[in-house]
C-alpha cells in the first residue's frame, strides 16, 4: 500500500511539473518592457518655482536642452550664466533647468543669478531619473540635448564646454 501511494504521488508530481513547464512556455503575451527613461522624463509634469505644474511635453517637437543641476553643485552654478546666454541666442531651442534641490533653495539662487529659462523642481528623486538616462553615478551637472523629434543628440556629464554646446544649439536652431 505504501509503495502504491509513493508511486502515485511521484507520478502526480511529474505531471504537475510538466504542466507547469508547458504553461510557462505557452503563447502568453510577454510582460511589457520597462518604459524608456527619456520618454518617462518627457511625460512628466514638474512644479516650477511658483509651484505651478509644467508638463515637459509642452515643448514636444522642439529641440531642447535639459540641464539637471543643484544650488549646492559648484560646476552647476558656474555654468548657469553660460546656459542663460545660450538660451537667449538659441531661437527655437528650448532650455529647461531641472533642479535636484528644493524650490526654496532654487528661488534664493535665482534672486542672485537670474535665469531666463524655466526652472522646474524634481528634488532628490531626480537621481534615479539621471541613472535611467545613462548617468549611473547620478552626477551633476548633467545636460541632455534633444533633437526636435525627441531623440538624444548629446549627453554631457559635468560642466558644459560652452563653445561646443553653443555650436550644437545653434545648429539645432537653424
Amino acid at each position: 500500500m505504501n509503495r502504491r501511494l509513493f508511486v502515485s504521488a511521484g507520478a502526480a508530481a511529474i505531471v504537475a511539473a510538466a504542466g507547469g513547464y508547458f504553461y510557462q512556455r505557452s503563447d502568453r503575451p510577454a510582460a511589457p518592457a520597462a518604459e524608456d527613461p527619456l520618454a518617462a522624463l518627457l511625460a512628466m509634469s514638474l512644479p516650477d518655482l511658483q509651484g505651478k505644474p509644467q508638463a515637459l511635453s509642452q515643448w514636444r517637437g522642439q529641440p531642447m536642452v535639459i540641464n539637471f543641476w543643484a544650488t549646492w553643485c559648484a560646476p552647476c552654478v558656474k555654468e548657469m550664466p553660460e546656459l542663460d546666454d545660450m538660451h537667449k541666442k538659441a531661437g527655437k531651442v528650448r532650455f529647461v533647468g531641472i533642479g535636484v534641490d528644493t524650490a526654496e533653495n532654487m528661488r534664493k539662487f535665482v534672486e542672485k543669478v537670474p535665469v531666463s529659462y524655466p526652472l522646474l523642481v524634481m528634488g532628490a528623486g531626480a537621481i534615479d531619473v539621471l541613472r535611467g538616462l545613462g548617468n549611473p553615478a547620478g552626477g551633476l551637472p548633467f545636460t541632455l540635448v534633444l533633437n526636435a523629434d525627441g531623440s538624444i543628440n548629446q549627453k554631457i556629464l559635468g560642466q558644459i564646454d560652452p563653445i561646443t554646446l553653443e555650436k550644437t544649439v545653434l545648429a539645432l536652431a537653424a
